[in-house]
């Protein structure tokens, strides 16, 4: 194998497991540091800087970072990084001095966003600092787009959700509220520079040909709709047996809110397996918590209405029958009935462009969708541009947010004059020694054996009654720095300098994994097999060094070290070095 090229960004941005999932690539491990030394300011304006919302992602976000935390190699549970990241936003000082306010100049270009949630909003927040003048368009009274109407206020408190969005529009930005949208053509004959479209995917899936669907019409109600309604105070009150079908977070949050406005016998039906519901699993465990059931494995088969009034469903059991690798539903031949007052259909969006009219040449796919390009989110009319939902269907906040960032750039260097491709913005990356003294670093590497921490939840008995009280409560100060010590430190990486080593093999023997061997350079097949651990995870690289005196290598398997810093505080003559690693990824505006 060829010597690891370390100074490729993209190198040690991979071994940073959590940042690297993050589609954001927020800096995680150094938010978490700030947090265990009470820096919440600090760590907050980290996050605000890369993930833009860090009080709502904190309470809502879908967590990519965990599944990828290193801390889920050693023991069951990750990290709490999103359940962190709120710690942050619930300890920071007064940061509006530290967030742009109006800029002083204008550069004279002018930018459409058309929808006002996370997507639409990043972009405006890296665009305005820059002098663009930026205009904000949405039908609702308020921003937030769907963070507002679609997450219910006991997982996110619309004071939280009011600070973030609120942190942006003071950047001087022309709100356009209660002003739906009806013509792009009208948008582009306002002479704007480039137009954004962050509407989302706001269309929810219906069963229209199930029989029985249109004869009682008022009793079956689309998932995102109802959210809606209720969030606006439309809708307060639902009957006491209440049907929820499909298992995604929208099915979850429709039969909590249920749970709120009426529903006494709230049940999730569902088509799929128990184990491959598409909702996160602690918003499984919530509705669970709450004592709503789950019905897997049930098909709907037709609405049962009596005399013009729902009575209920009728569902066809099913089994799951898997053939290279696909699943199958196979009818068992059995029909159940459930009854029900009111039913909710949560069972996927769609998205939706009446608005955009055909001869624009924005071109679209057999699927509705705009044709976009993946890294500059620019449509086939080069002034519009689509991101979050609106550019390849439902996603989630922080997805959205890492395509407004991206938007952003694009946006930026197209009123330049610039090739939207090949003039990108490249991350900012550096590596900085972590050495103090002989046996003294200036991070924490003494890592908790702790198991996470569970976050304290309101009274149930309470929640249940207030469909505005939040549920969980947060870590308080003290178990924040608990589960802030859990953080292995994966953005300290061992660094190794060949011509210092004397292949004493201290570093071997002290390492707690295994992950370091010396050896005969071979193809990486081979050497993989021959490790003092084997490397079983392709996904991971190898850092491999150039020849040693005795014309070995140093193999270090990166799946398996934990950054513990032993090597480098074990070694005679610092050949192993602790660096922390810093990527920053690119922005319109580096804030």
């Amino acid at each position: 194998m060829k010597p690891t090229d370390i100074k490729d960004p993209e190198y040690f941005h991979k071994v940073v497991d959590c940042q690297y999932a993050c589609p954001a690539h927020t800096p995680v491990p150094e938010y978490i540091r700030l947090i265990a030394e009470e820096k919440y300011t600090e760590a907050y304006m980290i996050n605000w800087v890369s993930n833009v919302f860090p009080g709502v992602l904190g309470r809502t976000c879908d967590r990519p970072c965990e599944p990828a935390c290193r801390r889920g190699r050693i023991e069951e549970e990750p990290v709490a990084i999103c359940r962190l990241k709120r710690v942050a936003a619930d300890y920071k000082g007064d940061v509006q001095s530290l967030i742009p306010g109006k800029p002083e100049h204008s550069n004279g270009k002018k930018i459409a966003l058309i929808g006002a949630g996370p997507a639409s909003l990043t972009v405006a927040r890296d665009l305005a600092p820059l002098g663009y003048e930026i205009h904000l368009y949405d039908d609702q009274k308020k921003g937030g787009g769907f963070m507002r109407s679609q997450i219910p206020s006991f997982r996110l408190p619309e004071e939280v959700l009011n600070e973030e969005v609120d942190f942006i529009l003071n950047m001087g930005i022309h709100v356009h509220f209660n002003q739906h949208v009806d013509s792009l053509k009208e948008i582009l004959a306002k002479d704007y520079d480039a137009v954004f479209v962050g509407t989302g995917a706001p269309r929810g899936k219906d069963l229209p040909d199930l029989p029985g669907r249109w004869e009682a019409q008022n009793q079956v109600h689309i998932g995102i709709n109802w959210l809606a309604n209720v969030a606006f105070e439309h809708t307060q009150a639902i009957g006491k047996k209440v049907l929820v079908i499909g298992g995604g977070n929208t099915a979850m949050d429709c039969c909590r809110t249920s749970r709120r406005v009426g529903g006494e016998d709230v049940r999730v039906v569902v088509r799929s397996p128990m184990s491959e519901l598409k909702a996160s699993p602690w918003e499984i465990e919530d509705a669970q918590h709450e004592d709503i059931p789950f019905y897997p494995l049930h098909s709907p088969k037709a609405f049962i209405t009596e005399a013009g009034k729902l009575k209920g469903m009728e569902f066809e059991l099913v089994e799951a029958k898997y053939e290279d690798g696909k699943r199958k539903l196979v009818s068992t031949g059995e029909i159940v009935f459930m009854e029900a007052d009111d039913i909710i259909l949560a069972i996927g969006q769609e998205n939706s462009f009446p608005w955009i009219e055909r001869d624009l040449g924005v071109e679209f796919d057999k699927w509705g969708l705009a044709k976009v390009d993946t890294l500059s989110f620019q449509s086939s009319h080069p002034k519009v541009f689509f991101g979050g939902d609106s550019a390849f269907g439902p996603k989630n906040v922080i997805t959205a947010v890492a395509h407004g960032h991206q938007a952003a750039i694009s946006i930026d260097l197209l009123c330049q004059g610039k090739d939207l491709i090949t003039e990108r913005l490249h991350p900012m990356t550096n590596l900085t020694r972590q050495k103090m003294g002989i046996h003294e670093w200036s991070y924490d590497n003494q890592t908790a054996d702790d198991k996470r921490y569970k976050v304290p939840h309101a009274d149930k008995s309470k929640t249940l009654k207030n469909r505005l009280m939040e549920v969980e409560l947060g870590f308080d100060d003290q178990l924040a720095f608990k589960e802030a010590q859990r953080c292995l430190n994966c953005d300290v990486q061992t660094i190794f300098t060949e011509n210092k080593c004397i292949e004493c093999d201290a570093c071997v023997d002290i390492c707690p994994t295994a992950c370091i061997t010396f050896t005969d350079n071979g193809e990486e097949e081979d050497l993989r097999g021959r490790l003092n651990a084997p490397a079983n995870n392709l996904s991971q690289d190898l850092y491999v060094s150039d020849l040693v005196p005795t014309g070995r290598v140093m193999i270090k398997d990166e799946d398996v070290c934990l950054h513990c810093g032993l090597c480098a505080e074990r070694c005679p003559t610092s050949a192993w070095d602790m660096h922390k690693y810093i990527y920053h990824a690119p922005k319109a505006c580096q804030l």
